[in-house]
């Protein structure tokens, strides 16, 4: 990744990989070092070694295994997070105890995930860039961020603009920080919202985790999306993964069904957010909402700006609450966004206070 002509050079991103197995350290390094952009300034084997590493070379961005012996990758991303705020990425097995750790670091504050398996096919093996890219977008995240927080006690003096009708079915999307980012707004709806729909971009195999992760704080039943599942109140589906695009078919909001269909990526993701929101565009217009999270990139924004010209509701996070403010930067630059709200006052945008309360 070069800078423009004229400019003068980027600093490479600094990267400090913290990996218990000396096999998996050597791999990462073997992928990220052939990047001209970024340097691997250390390597640790245990939380002992990347507490004093993290001191003495403050690193732009860590990759942290999660399933370390000692102090586990789980608590000392929670140290990070509260005495040192570093862009983390997860190293983690797609196995099931490894995803669900997986999905609960990206509830803390970990800004993405990467699976081993991609390194364990070996150094000849090209994962098209997907690490060397996540390193780029993590380092872009601005230091000391603040955390979610809890909406203010009186929902009424967050700034926001009242629909003049509950909408029958909502699209969300997002990408890094989308997951905390997800477990905060999710939090917050009613047992019985509308059908929602959620492009997350994760690995498909992170995707039951995290699914069972937002499934542990969310009152409504989350679930994968699948294909022909009829769209029904009080379910939130997630997108499975990068197999297929998640959209929404049927012949209007009783007919409506989750569809996933093939196809080539589309903002450079697939899923993609502008899918899914161009299909609610078509289906529902007028009687649906849009919600477009933090991510980096602009995937969502020219559906998000097809939502509003179909009559949509839709909503950009604001650039303070946005771990990476990409996607809604974009949207709002397109004018897409009806409302432009921080993360904690997106769901009173939705729902009543009566209705979160109950």
């Amino acid at each position: 990744m070069n800078a423009p002509p004229g400019s003068p050079p980027r600093a490479p991103v600094r990267v400090l990989v913290v990996d218990d197995s000396a096999v998996m350290r050597a791999l990462l390094q073997h992928r990220l070092t052939r990047e001209a952009d970024i340097e691997v300034v250390g390597c640790a084997a245990n939380a002992t070694e990347a507490r004093a590493l993290i001191k003495a070379l403050d690193p732009d961005v860590v990759t942290l295994d999660i399933e370390m012996p000692g102090m586990d990758g789980l608590s000392f991303l929670e140290k990070i997070m509260t005495l040192r705020p570093t862009p983390v990425i997860i190293v983690s097995s797609a196995t099931e105890a490894g995803a669900s750790a997986t999905a609960r670091a990206l509830s803390l504050g970990a800004v993405d995930c990467y699976a081993k398996s991609e390194l364990q096919r070996g150094t000849g093996h090209d994962d098209r860039g997907a690490l060397a890219r996540m390193v780029r977008e993590a380092a872009s995240v601005r230091r000391g961020r603040p955390r979610p927080r809890p909406a203010p006690p009186n929902p009424s003096t967050a700034p926001r603009e009242r629909r003049e009708a509950a909408p029958e079915l909502i699209a969300i999307g997002a990408s890094t920080g989308g997951v905390e980012a997800l477990h905060s707004l999710l939090a917050r709806f009613p047992a019985d919202c509308p059908p929602t729909l959620v492009v997350q971009h994760v690995n498909a195999c992170f995707a039951p985790a995290i699914v069972q992760s937002l499934g542990r704080v969310s009152r409504p039943r989350v679930m994968l999306g699948e294909s022909d599942l009829p769209l029904a109140r009080g379910t939130i589906l997630l997108a499975p993964g990068d197999a297929k695009h998640m959209l929404v078919g049927g012949a209007g909001p009783r007919g409506s069904r989750c569809v996933l269909r093939a196809g080539d990526p589309v903002s450079g993701h697939r899923p993609s957010v502008d899918m899914l929101f161009q299909s609610v565009a078509e289906r529902l217009g007028p009687r649906a909402c849009g919600v477009l999270l933090t991510g980096m990139g602009r995937d969502g924004a020219e559906g998000l700006a097809a939502m509003r010209r179909a009559g949509a509701h839709t909503i950009a996070q604001d650039e303070e609450s946005c771990v990476v403010f990409g996607m809604p930067r974009a949207a709002i630059a397109l004018g897409a966004a009806r409302e432009i709200l921080p993360l904690a006052s997106i769901a009173e945008a939705l729902y009543t206070p009566e209705e979160i309360a109950r």
